[in-house]
């Protein structure tokens, strides 16, 4: 009995199992060996064989990978975003490899991967499911394009998908400390009241896992699907945008019904609709700030600014000029929302915010 029969046998399991009480320590154990059977799958197997994978250059300021369904429009939103040409034709899988382009948006370059069409069965490596899947796992932000013309299981089945091989869109990394020891048993502690979780609970998740030595806390209240993902440590927490291409084919009615939901866009390649929307709430998903520049007695350099992650301290800005400045830096003056007059003087740990000038002094 192959991995694949063993996770369709417990998926039947926990599908005809009842949901109570009774139950619960049951299903809690079948979801632990559902996910180290899968974590086992994710793994390359052992033999020397060298696997077909699109392994593309990590380059730019940002990732972004382009996930779904066949002939939804990835390719046609490559090429327009884009210097670079994706073959787009009317059939299903006209992209058969990874394709990257780069997006210049604000002075940052964002790459963006134009993946081959996920089908239902990708995790088990049906369609080169799993090399698109590693190859997302690697990216900062999944842009989901979806069909508005086509009903929304298809976003429950990409969904479904990813979730499987662990990657969580639009969640947070649960707040349980977990740590494994070498002796002493399990110690349980929990800072507030749990009610989808219980100590009994997480001893037979660890058992399964064959880990009877441990310290546990947990400091939210969390379900054991959570503190299974916290055990496993392979999972991947990333945000997620639901693009909705083709709106040009469907009702006014419609096309409001899906702009409001959550971390959904409404876009159309082929007219061009929507797409500078898109864009910034790309900027905003990826947390990305500007940071210019300035040399003693010279105005700020607006053309070269530094691209920074959201929450960058002045110690990030100074490795980003020179590796070497951090070391000999005496303190900065900063111009900008960061700070409370302008231009502020300010120490290493200092937050810089978007857009901000700063003027590095050296010892």
């Amino acid at each position: 009995m192959g991995i694949l029969e063993k996770i369709a046998e417990i998926e039947r399991e926990i599908a005809r199992t009842q949901k109570n009480k009774a139950t619960e320590y049951h299903l809690g154990l079948l979801k632990a060996k559902l996910a180290k059977y899968r974590s086992q799958l994710l793994e390359p197997s052992k033999k020397g064989e060298k696997g077909e994978g699109f392994d593309v250059l990590k380059s730019g300021d940002a990732r972004v990978a382009l996930i779904g369904f066949p002939s939804v429009g990835k390719s046609t939103m490559l090429s327009t975003l884009t210097k670079t040409e994706s073959e787009a034709a009317n059939y299903e899988f006209t992209t058969l490899t990874c394709i990257p382009g780069v997006i210049e948006y604000q002075g940052a370059n964002i790459q963006l991967l134009d993946l081959p069409g996920i089908i239902e069965g990708a995790a088990q490596g049906k369609g080169r499911g799993r090399q698109v899947i590693a190859v997302a796992r690697t990216a900062d932000l999944v842009l989901m394009m979806l069909d508005a013309t086509k009903p929304n299981v298809h976003r429950e089945l990409l969904e479904r998908e990813l979730e499987s091989v662990g990657i969580r869109l639009n969640k947070r990394k649960p707040n349980i400390y977990f740590k494994q020891k070498k002796g002493g048993g399990l110690s349980f502690n929990s800072t507030c009241a749990l009610t989808r979780c219980s100590e009994k609970m997480v001893q037979m998740i660890l058992h399964s896992f064959k880990i009877f030595n441990a310290e546990v806390l947990f400091r939210e209240d969390c379900t054991e699907d959570e503190f299974i993902d916290v055990v496993t440590a392979n999972r991947v927490y990333l945000p997620c945008l639901y693009v909705y291409n083709k709106i040009d084919q469907i009702s006014i009615e419609e096309v409001d019904r899906l702009a409001r939901q959550p971390h959904s866009i409404v876009v159309s390649c082929n007219m061009k609709l929507n797409l500078d929307y898109m864009l910034e709430a790309l900027w905003e998903a990826l947390q990305l700030i500007r940071v210019y520049t300035k040399k003693p007695g010279a105005p700020p350099d607006f053309d070269d600014g530094l691209i920074l992650r959201k929450g960058v301290s002045v110690e990030h800005v100074c490795h980003a000029i020179h590796r070497t400045l951090a070391a000999q830096f005496k303190y900065a003056l900063v111009w900008g929302t960061s700070t409370k007059y302008s231009p502020q003087r300010v120490g290493i740990a200092h937050v810089m915010a978007d857009e901000d000038v700063i003027q590095v002094v050296k010892k």
